[in-house]
């Protein structure tokens, strides 16, 4: 997984190479727990917004605060694999906070994408991105498909 570069320092050095020649970093960050089409398409999507697409994943220990001591599911190693084998995906690193600022501070993309279910005005990072010439970019779920979503089914079926 040559394109999996879990060292912010590495990280920051590949994608400042990457922008010095003059190519636009499009960032978005997740949990990706659970891959599924949803997923991908949006992966897709943001790729299409410029020339190289870097994925942020939430450590485990980061999932664990925001979504509870039962996910992720699949653990990071595992996630970051699949994440990185996508056609979409340029490049793959982690963080450990809850939130993504600070590898957005330190890698400054041209474009942040999150979901439409965000509200701009609270996409963590923002004003870094576009206090440094970059763009904000939500995108609309087209499949009514989340991994809690199958978490449920695989209970409802499953566990009763």
């Amino acid at each position: 997984m040559t394109n999996y570069i879990p060292d912010r320092e590495k990280i920051i050095s590949v994608i400042n190479k990457i922008k010095s020649e003059n190519k636009k970093v499009v960032f978005t960050n997740g949990c990706f727990d659970v891959l599924n089409a949803g997923h991908v398409d949006y992966l897709n999507k943001a790729k299409m917004l410029g020339d190289v697409l870097i994925v942020a994943l939430n450590s485990d220990n980061s999932v664990r605060k925001i979504k509870g001591n039962k996910r992720p599911i699949v653990p990071l190693e595992q996630r970051a694999f699949i994440i990185a084998n996508l056609k979409s995906v340029d490049f793959v690193t982690v963080f450990e906070e809850e939130t993504p600022a600070k590898i957005i501070s330190d890698l400054v993309p041209d474009f942040l994408v999150k979901g439409a279910d965000w509200d701009v005005s609270k996409i963590v990072g923002r004003q870094v991105v576009e206090n440094n010439g970059g763009e904000i970019k939500t995108i609309e779920f087209v499949n009514n498909v989340s991994t809690t979503k199958i978490i449920e089914v695989i209970v409802q079926r499953f566990c009763k």
